[in-house]
């Protein structure tokens, strides 16, 4: 067993430490939806919670609620398309020992 399975402990501890410090920087991660234009504006963080939502008032209109929801709703999976887009990009395995992609 020997040297060969310091060398894989060290790498999984390795591998943890990176996993770590990956999910705390996306904890910071913010990421702006947008839809119709800039009527609706919503900012997610890196662990998918709402932490603001902008409407402008222009798009407020009392016989049309179901328009609204719609914008809402796309401003969402605009912020989410992002937000995983990031994520995704910052996992790249060339980084991790035994990932040589």
């Amino acid at each position: 067993m020997g040297s060969g399975f310091a060398k894989k402990k060290k790498e999984a501890k390795m591998l943890q430490q990176k996993f770590q410090d990956m999910q705390e920087k996306l904890k910071h991660e913010k990421v702006v939806g947008v839809s119709g234009g800039g009527l609706v504006t919503l900012t997610l963080n890196g662990e998918h919670e709402m932490t603001e939502l902008k409407i402008l008032p222009e798009c407020v209109d009392p016989e049309d609620v179901e328009g609204l929801e719609d914008l809402v709703r796309a401003a969402y999976h605009d912020a989410l398309k992002k937000l995983e887009k990031s994520s995704s990009s910052g996992m790249g395995m060339e980084g991790f020992p035994g990932f040589g992609f």
